[in-house]
């Protein structure tokens, strides 16, 4: 599977973006899907996740940012509102693939998306 995420850019502060991760090529199935970030100098960070029993959301962005999916496009997208300049940061989805009906998930990452927020 190729995940393709998109959508990042430059806003201001309070301003919105959407990002969208894509899942291309064979596979059996996805489970969860989850976007991650990691912003200079600091770890990566769980940012939201969306499976079959709902979304959790890292504490930092919980009541701003939305995640949401299309399985028929095989598509996650996650909608930031009210940003600010901490949540400037390069934006990673991550997918838990199965390629085969018997098989595990396989965790698989996309490239990442750069999201800057400043004035």
């Amino acid at each position: 599977v190729q995940l393709q995420a998109s959508g990042g850019g430059l806003v201001q502060p309070g301003g919105s973006l959407r990002l969208s991760c894509e899942a291309t090529g064979m596979f059996f199935s996805i489970g969860s899907m989850n976007w991650y970030r990691q912003a200079p100098g600091k770890q990566r960070e769980l940012v939201a996740t969306i499976a079959d029993d709902g979304t959790n959301y890292g504490d930092s962005v919980k009541g701003r940012f939305t995640i949401s999916r299309d399985n028929a496009k095989d598509r996650a997208y996650l909608q930031m509102n009210n940003l600010k300049p901490d949540d400037t940061a390069t934006y990673y989805c991550l997918a838990y693939v199965r390629y085969g009906a018997g098989s595990h998930y396989t965790k698989e990452w996309g490239q990442g998306t750069l999201v800057t927020v400043s004035s």
